[in-house]
Order: structure tokens, then sequence, then C-alpha cells
């Protein structure tokens, strides 16, 4: 599949279907172990950094195959899966399809196979890794989720007590990170961020700085 340009947090602010948590199972066969992992992550470099992490932790792994489903600016949708030296189509379009049958978004999957001796044929590998994806959403449940984007803002002290009330009227997440300046990192749903920036702004007469990564 073809990657868009540009990657980032959807502009639409339709809710979507995602997994509540971290997910995982484990189960073996034949001899082969399949292990099934999922979470959510709202970018398409943090699906890449999870499944790096993956790989990272099962170093003697024979194949980890990943497959996620994340918005993106450009498209409504990036799909990507890999089959990771397994037989073509027999691991990672499985593996995306569970997600893309649940209708999920923003999620990454990985499976870890630790080759049993016995090869599985096509349709075994391809029951296996569609059931280790179903078995970890299954694990980690299903939620519904409105997409965000995150802001930060930053101020002078003088304006750090404005700014903050004014993000905690407004109900958001958001960190504060006390230095030379003050700087929030605020986590607001997309049909919301237009509404909090206008309130940022007014509350300080103009004086804060926005930068939306």
């Amino acid at each position: 599949m073809t990657d868009p340009p540009l990657d980032g947090p959807a502009d639409a602010p339709e809710p979507y279907r995602t997994v509540a948590g971290p997910g995982r199972t484990r189960f073996e066969v034949r001899g082969s172990e399949f292990l099934g992992l999922v979470r959510p992550v709202e970018r398409r470099e943090r699906a890449e950094a999870f499944v790096a992490s993956v790989r990272a932790e099962h170093p003697d792994a024979t194949h980890v195959v990943p497959a996620y489903r994340v918005r993106v600016r450009e498209a409504p949708l990036r799909e990507y899966a890999a089959d990771d030296g397994e037989p073509s189509g027999s691991a990672g379009d499985p593996a995306l399809n569970v997600l893309a049958q649940r209708d999920l978004e923003n999620v990454a999957g990985a499976v870890v196979r630790h080759y049993g001796g016995t090869n599985l044929g096509v349709g075994g590998l391809a029951r296996a890794y569609g059931r280790a994806v179903a078995d970890a959403v299954e694990d980690a449940g299903v939620v519904t989720e409105r997409p965000h984007v995150t802001v930060r803002a930053t101020v002078d002290y003088d304006d750090s007590g404005t700014v903050r009330s004014t993000i905690e009227g407004s109900g958001v997440e958001f960190d504060a990170e006390y230095a030379e300046r003050v700087q929030f990192t605020v986590r607001v749903p997309v049909a919301e961020r237009a509404a909090l920036l206008d309130a940022l702004r007014s509350a300080t007469s103009g004086r804060v700085e926005i930068d939306e990564p």
C-alpha cells in the first residue's frame, strides 16, 4: 500500500471505534506459539513505534507481523500490514482484516510467532494470525472515541494562571511544564479545537504562542 505524503490527526470530528487500551493473547498451534498484541494509537508514527517496540522485546521471534489502521489528513484512513516473511497474504492481510471487519480505527496490532517446527500452510497461518488479533481486541475491549489533536500553548508566568484556568474550564486533558516559560500540552477534541484556541488568545490578549505538532 502507498503511504500518503504527510501524516497526522484527522480533521473530521466524527466519532470512531477503537480499542479501549492494550490487549494481548497467547496460544499455540501445532507447536508454534502466537502472541497477539493491540493498542490504541493516534498517529502512524506511534503505530510504527509500537511495532518496533514489539520487535525489540522479541528479538528471537521467527516473525513479527504488523497491522494498523490510523486516520490521516490526506485520506479517510491509513491501513498497513505486512507478512514479515510468511507466505504472501497469509499473515498481514488476515490480521488487518480483523481490524477492518470490526470497524476499528486508530489501532495498531502486532502478532509474534515462534516457529514450532511444523508448517501450518497458508490457510492455517491465516486462521492463526486472524485469531491472534481478534482475541487481543476482545481482551482490550472496544470503545467509541472522538478524534483529538495535541496543541501546545506557551506563555510567560504572568499569563500562566489565566491559561491554566481556561484550559481547566474546557474540561480537556493537559500537562503543564514550568521552565523559563510555561508550556501547556493539551489533548483536545478536533471539534473543540478552534473554540479553545480562540479562548486562549482572548484570555491572554494574543500573547499565547500556539504550536500544533
